[in-house]
Protein backbone atom coordinates (compact mmCIF):
# COMPACT_ATOMS: atom_id res chain seq x y z
CA UNK A 1 0.00 0.00 0.00
CA UNK A 2 2.91 2.30 0.76
CA UNK A 3 4.19 1.77 -2.81
CA UNK A 4 0.78 2.73 -4.21
CA UNK A 5 0.68 5.92 -2.18
CA UNK A 6 4.18 6.85 -3.35
CA UNK A 7 3.18 6.16 -6.96
CA UNK A 8 0.03 8.27 -6.64
CA UNK A 9 1.98 11.15 -5.08
CA UNK A 10 4.53 10.95 -7.89
CA UNK A 11 1.81 10.94 -10.56
CA UNK A 12 0.03 13.87 -8.92
CA UNK A 13 3.28 15.85 -8.83
CA UNK A 14 3.96 15.05 -12.47
CA UNK A 15 0.47 16.13 -13.47
CA UNK A 16 0.82 19.41 -11.58
CA UNK A 17 4.19 20.10 -13.21
CA UNK A 18 2.67 19.48 -16.65
CA UNK A 19 -0.25 21.85 -15.89
CA UNK A 20 2.13 24.66 -15.00
CA UNK A 21 4.23 24.17 -18.15
CA UNK A 22 3.63 26.54 -21.02
CA UNK A 23 1.50 24.58 -23.55
CA UNK A 24 3.21 26.32 -26.48
CA UNK A 25 6.63 24.98 -25.43
CA UNK A 26 5.40 21.58 -24.24
CA UNK A 27 6.39 19.02 -26.88
CA UNK A 28 6.67 15.68 -25.10
CA UNK A 29 3.71 13.49 -24.32
CA UNK A 30 3.72 9.92 -23.00
CA UNK A 31 0.93 7.42 -23.58
CA UNK A 32 0.16 4.47 -21.32
CA UNK A 33 -2.62 2.27 -22.66
CA UNK A 34 -4.63 0.47 -20.00
CA UNK A 35 -6.90 -2.57 -19.97
CA UNK A 36 -9.44 -3.23 -17.23
CA UNK A 37 -9.42 -7.00 -16.69
CA UNK A 38 -9.64 -9.75 -14.09
CA UNK A 39 -6.75 -11.48 -15.88
CA UNK A 40 -3.88 -9.65 -14.17
CA UNK A 41 -1.77 -12.79 -13.61
CA UNK A 42 -2.41 -14.13 -17.11
CA UNK A 43 -1.61 -10.74 -18.65
CA UNK A 44 1.61 -10.46 -16.65
CA UNK A 45 2.72 -13.95 -17.69
CA UNK A 46 1.87 -13.36 -21.35
CA UNK A 47 3.59 -10.01 -21.75
CA UNK A 48 6.68 -10.88 -19.68
CA UNK A 49 7.22 -14.43 -20.95
CA UNK A 50 6.08 -14.02 -24.56
CA UNK A 51 7.23 -10.49 -25.37
CA UNK A 52 9.91 -9.77 -22.76
CA UNK A 53 8.12 -6.90 -21.01
CA UNK A 54 9.27 -5.91 -17.53
CA UNK A 55 7.24 -5.08 -14.45
CA UNK A 56 7.34 -1.41 -13.49
CA UNK A 57 4.80 -1.62 -10.67
CA UNK A 58 2.38 -4.21 -9.30
CA UNK A 59 -0.09 -4.58 -6.48
CA UNK A 60 -3.27 -6.58 -5.90
CA UNK A 61 -5.39 -4.54 -8.36
CA UNK A 62 -2.94 -2.81 -10.73
CA UNK A 63 -0.13 -3.96 -12.99
CA UNK A 64 2.16 -1.63 -14.95
CA UNK A 65 4.46 -3.22 -17.53
CA UNK A 66 7.09 -1.72 -19.81
CA UNK A 67 8.56 -2.75 -23.14
CA UNK A 68 12.07 -4.21 -23.10
CA UNK A 69 13.64 -0.84 -23.97
CA UNK A 70 11.28 0.95 -21.55
CA UNK A 71 10.00 3.19 -24.36
CA UNK A 72 6.34 2.41 -23.68
CA UNK A 73 4.11 1.10 -20.91
CA UNK A 74 0.94 -0.94 -20.73
CA UNK A 75 -1.23 -1.19 -17.63
CA UNK A 76 -3.87 -3.56 -16.34
CA UNK A 77 -6.47 -2.69 -13.74
CA UNK A 78 -8.77 -5.08 -11.87
CA UNK A 79 -12.44 -4.21 -12.57
CA UNK A 80 -14.84 -2.80 -9.97
CA UNK A 81 -12.05 -1.91 -7.58
CA UNK A 82 -13.31 0.52 -4.90
CA UNK A 83 -10.24 2.75 -5.27
CA UNK A 84 -11.22 3.61 -8.85
CA UNK A 85 -13.87 5.94 -10.21
CA UNK A 86 -16.78 4.36 -12.16
CA UNK A 87 -15.19 5.34 -15.50
CA UNK A 88 -12.37 2.87 -14.81
CA UNK A 89 -14.37 -0.01 -13.31
CA UNK A 90 -15.99 -1.82 -16.24
CA UNK A 91 -14.01 -4.76 -17.61
CA UNK A 92 -12.80 -4.73 -21.20
CA UNK A 93 -15.06 -6.89 -23.39
CA UNK A 94 -12.26 -8.30 -25.54
CA UNK A 95 -13.19 -6.65 -28.83
CA UNK A 96 -12.42 -3.43 -30.65
CA UNK A 97 -8.83 -2.87 -29.55
CA UNK A 98 -5.41 -3.74 -30.91
CA UNK A 99 -1.80 -2.97 -30.15
CA UNK A 100 1.03 -2.60 -32.63
CA UNK A 101 4.54 -3.45 -31.50
CA UNK A 102 7.34 -2.36 -33.81
CA UNK A 103 10.47 -4.51 -33.65
CA UNK A 104 13.79 -4.45 -35.48
CA UNK A 105 13.60 -8.09 -36.62
CA UNK A 106 10.07 -9.43 -36.97
CA UNK A 107 11.31 -12.78 -38.36
CA UNK A 108 13.41 -13.47 -35.26
CA UNK A 109 10.54 -12.65 -32.87
CA UNK A 110 8.12 -14.70 -34.97
CA UNK A 111 10.41 -17.75 -34.64
CA UNK A 112 10.78 -17.21 -30.88
CA UNK A 113 7.03 -16.90 -30.35
CA UNK A 114 6.32 -19.98 -32.49
CA UNK A 115 8.85 -21.99 -30.42
CA UNK A 116 7.01 -20.92 -27.25
CA UNK A 117 3.80 -22.38 -28.68
CA UNK A 118 1.88 -19.11 -28.76
CA UNK A 119 -0.96 -19.35 -31.31
CA UNK A 120 -0.33 -17.17 -34.36
CA UNK A 121 -3.53 -15.40 -35.43
CA UNK A 122 -2.11 -13.92 -38.66
CA UNK A 123 0.90 -15.67 -40.14
CA UNK A 124 4.07 -13.76 -41.01
CA UNK A 125 3.49 -11.85 -44.22
CA UNK A 126 4.72 -9.02 -46.39
CA UNK A 127 2.35 -6.22 -47.28
CA UNK A 128 2.33 -4.43 -50.68
CA UNK A 129 3.50 -1.22 -48.98
CA UNK A 130 6.57 -3.04 -47.62
CA UNK A 131 5.76 -3.79 -43.98
CA UNK A 132 6.40 -7.31 -42.68
CA UNK A 133 4.27 -8.50 -39.76
CA UNK A 134 2.30 -11.18 -37.94
CA UNK A 135 -0.31 -11.10 -35.18
CA UNK A 136 -1.02 -12.83 -31.89
CA UNK A 137 -3.71 -12.32 -29.23
CA UNK A 138 -3.27 -11.60 -25.53
CA UNK A 139 -5.32 -13.29 -22.76
CA UNK A 140 -7.82 -10.42 -22.84
CA UNK A 141 -8.64 -10.80 -26.54
CA UNK A 142 -6.46 -7.88 -27.64
CA UNK A 143 -4.94 -8.40 -31.08
CA UNK A 144 -1.22 -7.64 -31.18
CA UNK A 145 0.28 -6.77 -34.55
CA UNK A 146 4.06 -7.27 -34.47
CA UNK A 147 5.74 -5.44 -37.33
CA UNK A 148 8.97 -4.35 -38.90
CA UNK A 149 8.17 -1.29 -40.96
CA UNK A 150 9.60 -0.89 -44.42
CA UNK A 151 12.21 1.87 -44.69
CA UNK A 152 10.53 5.16 -45.45
CA UNK A 153 11.91 7.25 -48.27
Amino acid sequence: MKQLLLLLLFLAGSAQAQKSANPKTQKKMKLNAGIVTKKLAESKAFYTETLGFGVTFENEFYLLLHTPGQEAELSFLFPDHPSQQPLFQSAFSGRGMYLTIEVENVDKLYDEIKRKGVPIKIELRDEPWGDRHFAIEDPNGVGIDIVTYAPRD
